[in-house]
């Protein structure tokens, strides 16, 4: 739909800011400057919800400081110029071989950032790029933030990326660690209105727990808040799994493999045992376990706050654990799989963990990345297969990194490095070469990754709501960027996607026995045809002779891309449906409930009951109006709640007797932070938003609010075990008065 005056059009697209992928209505002027953002009320997803970072998207995307050309760094001077988009791939073609050729490709790296999430380019066009670089020294956010749940998630189903989801709009019982929805707009769960659906759930009658070191404003909105303390998240789980055996309360409703060994492992936690460890009473924690039994349906879900800490991949073991025990994994208002609707990766083998590891700490890969906590270590230690180049798209590792200083040390020791990014910022400022991708509306979105992990099925395509201009599309740059780092040059004249996207078309088609079918597909360029493609071929497609129903009013062929041209608002798919065991990639076809891998890392977890609890410790915190480390440069955001204060209990305040600053120091780093005293935290933790930290950075509001970086406090030499996960929460600090 495009509502049309004469002096202003309103279009529709997708929010790409977080993973609630809300619809929003843009208003744009005659010159095409954003004059208004409110939600979509049409969208049967999001039906009109928005957030401050939705109606800040126009103001975002015509910041000021935002890059437009690419950039070239004269090292010998450490000061930067524009260059034409010729001269930054001649430059890179001509440096990243040659390094190649005297080190080897594993002297090369890649980091992929957050946002990639959340673009075509990150979801299609990378994996040329991977393949061009040829390394094993892929690094990503993942390991910053879910990569416990994918390898969970991974060992279970045999599927990293079959991560059950909680049926929020069904579920009569809610228990929701360490996350924070209402300021995060959710995370592996992909709700919009994470609000109003929890309060939905409690109007119809249904109840929310809620456990965190915080009383969260989700925490506010639970009918219970349980203070935990930061990292014993998996005892208190463990303690639920023991009552679950030990009062016969077990009632799984799908077929799976390892009760036994789950029943013996959970032997050692009961919750009388603990109780000391997390803080919950064990009354409370037994309790729990009887109302998941009893409720007539249920979901446990967690999140970064439980990933980001030291037994992560067992906690996101143990979430799912539970749901099977109370019956309620695959089953409407339990935890449920969503059927996304575009074609994606299908595996055939099951998911494997620590196919190689690391050069020198021998940390295992994970699905196919190592651990960004060592990616230091890479660069800094001499020897074959050091890290000498690298390449980072969307990403700012020097503030999202644990060690973030000791990270930026290394990045400044790089022989070249290349960075695909709107901002000159902590991390990009250590490039050789930076490519600014264009500016959000002019880039289309289709949400390939988040709708994996949507709480209703859903789909909804956006087309460029401005002009590209003459500069390349960020498919292009990173497709181009592929073809420099394999020491190709662009022939004159030729498109960087076609050859790309028709070799993936024609491969696909075959493999489908569809081959003839490839006339068929329409879009305004291949990009759209291969994503034409994946619709036809989809749960929902009308090449798919066992898709899923549609309503005959919306598609009634099936689905396809003009489908969702036709619906601009987006496509309801109808509620979650059961999956299993259709799913499952495991080599039983079950589920395993006790992954030797997981059960192996138990006896650590077991171990550490022994060991006295920490006195102070860090956490990190989630903040409404921000994102990560790249929204602080919008000043309609800044301010407020979004501030980079350390939050800590005033009995806390006044028994170390601080007075407005504190020192905090850890086993890393220390820092000088303001604090702001508050009951809303337990006593013995103290609380830093993520993210911040802007000293070095040439983007001006977010100098003028630099805050400071919370990873000089985290250890990058500590990680979750079998993840590689860095570990955020739970860090021992010492605070003395400013």
């Amino acid at each position: 739909m495009t509502r049309v005056t004469d002096d202003t059009r309103t279009l529709l697209r997708t929010c790409p800011l977080c993973e609630a992928v809300c619809g929003l209505e843009i208003t744009l002027d005659a010159d095409d400057h954003v004059i208004g953002v409110r939600g979509d009320r049409e969208d049967p997803f999001s039906r009109g919800f928005i957030c401050p970072k939705g109606a800040s998207l126009g103001h975002l995307d015509e910041d000021p400081d935002l890059l437009t050309e690419p950039m070239i760094r004269d090292r010998a001077t450490d000061t930067w110029r524009t260059a034409s988009w010729e001269e930054a791939f001649d430059l890179i073609a001509e440096r990243l071989p040659a390094l190649v050729g005297a080190h080897g490709r594993q002297a090369t790296a890649l980091y992929l950032g957050n946002p990639n999430a959340h673009t075509i380019a990150g979801a299609l066009y990378l994996p040329p790029l991977i393949r061009a670089l040829s390394t094993r020294n892929l690094y990503s956010a993942s390991t910053a933030d879910q990569m416990p749940k994918q390898v969970a998630s991974g060992l279970m189903f045999g599927d990293p990326l079959t991560v059950p989801v909680p049926d929020l709009d069904r579920t009569d019982y809610l228990l929701m660690l360490g996350a924070n929805p209402l300021e995060s707009n959710g995370s592996l769960c992909t709700a919009p209105d994470y609000p109003g659906r929890l309060k939905a759930l409690r109007k119809r009658g249904g109840r929310f727990v809620v456990v965190d070191p915080r009383r969260t404003r989700t925490a506010k909105l639970a009918d219970e808040h349980l203070f935990v303390r930061p990292g014993s998240d998996a005892y208190l789980l463990f303690g639920i799994v023991h009552t679950l055996f030990a009062e016969g309360l077990t009632a799984p409703g799908v077929e799976a493999n390892g009760f036994d060994e789950v029943r013996t492992a959970a032997t050692a936690f009961p919750p009388e045992v603990v109780a000391e460890r997390t803080g919950v009473p064990a009354e409370t924690i037994a309790r729990i376990a009887r109302e998941l039994a009893a409720a007539p349906t249920a979901a446990v879900y967690a999140r970064i706050g439980t990933c980001t800490a030291e037994f992560g991949t067992l906690t996101q073991w143990l979430v799912d654990v539970i749901n099977v025990l109370t019956g309620n994994l695959d089953r409407p208002g339990g935890a449920m799989f969503a059927t996304a609707a575009a074609l994606g990766i299908v595996r055939t083998r099951p998911f494997r963990l620590g196919r190689w590891t690391s050069r020198v700490r021998e940390l295992p890969e994970a699905m196919g990345e190592f651990p960004i906590a060592t990616l230091a270590d890479e660069i800094r230690t001499p020897g074959e297969g050091q890290v000498r180049a690298l390449v980072t798209v969307a990403g700012n590792p020097v503030l999202s990194a644990p060690s973030g200083a000791r990270l930026g040390a290394a990045l400044a020791e790089l022989e070249f490095m290349v960075s695909v990014d709107r901002y000159l910022n902590e991390t990009t400022r250590h490039a050789d070469v930076i490519l600014p991708p264009p500016r959000t509306l002019q880039s289309p979105h289709y949400d390939f990754a988040l709708l994996n992990f949507a709480v209703h099925n859903y789909a909804r395509y956006s087309r460029p709501l401005q002009p590209m201009g003459d500069r390349p599309s960020e498919a292009e740059i990173v497709a181009r960027l592929a073809l420099a780092a394999a020491g190709q040059q662009l022939e004159p004249g030729r498109d960087p996607l076609e050859s790309v996207d028709e070799l993936i078309i024609a491969g696909t088609l075959h493999r489908a026995g569809l081959l003839d079918r490839r006339d068929d597909l329409r879009g305004a360029d291949s990009t759209e045809q291969r994503i034409d493609m994946m619709l036809r071929l989809g749960p929902y497609g009308e090449w798919n002779p066992a898709a899923a129903e549609i309503p005959d009013d919306i598609a009634p062929g099936g689905l396809n891309l003009q489908v969702l041209l036709d619906n601009p608002h987006g496509i309801d798919l109808g509620p979650l449906r059961p999956r299993l065991p259709g799913v499952l990639r495991t080599a039983s076809k079950q589920v395993e409930l006790a992954p030797p891998e997981l059960l192996a890392d138990v006896a650590r977890l077991r171990d550490r009951l022994a060991d006295p609890a920490p006195g102070m410790v860090l956490i990190g915190r989630r903040q409404l109006r921000s994102n990560n480390s790249w929204m602080h440069n919008v000043a309609t955001l800044v301010g407020g709640s979004n501030t980079c204060t350390l939050h800590i209990h005033p009995d806390d305040v006044a028994r170390l007797g601080i007075d407005g600053r504190a020192v905090v120091k850890s086993a890393a780093g220390m820092l000088t932070v303001p604090v702001e005293p508050t009951d809303e935290i337990m006593p013995g933790v103290v609380s830093l938003p993520h993210g911040w930290g802007h000293t070095d950075s040439a983007q001006s509001v977010a100098r003028e609010h630099a805050g400071v970086n919370a990873n000089t406090l985290t250890d990058d030499s500590l990680v979750d075990a079998p993840s590689g996960n860095a570990v955020f929460n739970g860090v021992p600090v010492t605070l003395t008065p400013a």
